[in-house]
C-alpha cells in the first residue's frame, strides 16, 4: 500500500473558455480524484492571465491550482485526462514535501506558526 501524499495540481485552461466552461471541467478534474480514492483539499482560482509568449496560437489562459490528497498512483489517471482534454493548455502535478504539507493541514495537524 502507497502512503497517502498531499500534490499540488496547475491547471492552465484555454483563454477562450468561458467560466462556465472551467467550472465543467474542474468538476471532472474533482471526479477523476475522488474515483481514484483520493480529495481535492483547495482550490485556488487565479482567474484569467496573459501568458509570457504565446501558446497553441493564444495569449491568455485560466490559471486554478488544486491541493489533492491522495496515493501517487491516482494521479496517474487523472494527468491523463488532462493530457487528452482539449480545454487544457497546460498541466503539471508536484508532490508537496511531508513539511510543507502537514503546515498546510492537508496530512495531520497544522503546527503552529513560529516566531523569528
Amino acid at each position: 500500500m502507497l502512503a497517502v501524499r498531499a500534490y499540488e495540481l496547475m491547471i492552465i485552461f484555454d483563454g477562450d473558455l468561458d467560466d462556465a466552461g472551467v467550472s465543467e471541467q474542474l468538476k471532472l478534474v474533482t471526479a477523476a480524484v475522488e474515483a481514484g480514492g483520493g480529495t481535492v483539499a483547495k482550490r485556488d482560482m487565479w482567474g484569467r492571465r496573459r501568458f509570457a509568449y504565446e501558446i497553441n496560437h493564444k495569449w491568455e489562459g485560466v490559471y486554478v491550482v488544486l491541493e489533492i490528497v491522495t496515493e501517487g498512483r491516482d494521479l496517474h489517471e487523472v494527468e491523463r485526462q488532462l493530457h487528452l482534454a482539449d480545454p487544457v493548455v497546460r498541466h503539471k502535478a508536484l508532490r508537496l514535501p511531508e513539511r510543507e504539507a502537514t503546515r498546510r493541514g492537508l496530512l495531520g495537524e497544522a503546527a503552529p506558526a513560529e516566531a523569528g
